[in-house]
């Protein structure tokens, strides 16, 4: 498994714990939604970077009163045809604010990369056998963007009269 980060690959420095995995030492941490709503005290005093994986079905209003305890987000995409983690960056970003790293994991594939990077995610953790180089061109798909997003990218109809 590869992963991108900030249009690099990048080494992940997040080990994802299963739900009855004790957490050993301060090192980063991802943990699932249910072992947060289950154990939130005593994760909040873990010393260490803590992450959070959210399937499709549970919406960012489950985690918004804790978003500054969490440096990253991995936003679950089931299949190729479940697209509401798009919805959940975006949201993260423009309604929560949330700063921290967005990361697509599941079933993502490439041609969705420059989308979704347009929607908040900064990080995608690329399935086995998935081209890591690949990836990083389709992150540069488009050289013009036609609506707003959650990125910087000024849209078209706003550069029209900058030329």
């Amino acid at each position: 498994m590869a992963l991108i980060k900030d249009g690099q690959v990048a080494q992940d420095t997040w080990r994802t714990l299963a739900d009855d995995e004790s957490v050993i030492g301060n090192g980063p941490i991802v943990i699932s939604f249910e072992r947060w709503r289950d154990s939130r005290d005593a994760l909040k005093r873990h010393n260490g970077p803590l992450g959070i994986r959210m399937k499709s079905d549970q919406p960012p209003a489950l985690i918004a009163e804790d978003l500054e305890r969490f440096e990253l987000i991995a936003l679950e995409f089931p299949t190729l045809s479940d697209g509401r983690a798009f919805s959940y960056a975006r949201l993260l970003r423009e309604r929560h604010g949330f700063k921290g790293d967005i990361r697509a994991v599941g079933d993502v594939y490439k041609d969705q990369l420059y989308f979704m990077q347009r929607c908040g995610f900064s990080s995608f953790e690329l399935p086995a056998g998935r081209d890591p180089e690949d990836a990083k061109k389709a992150l540069k798909s488009f050289s013009v963007a036609y609506a707003p997003a959650a990125d910087d990218t000024a849209p078209a109809y706003l550069r029209r009269g900058n030329k």
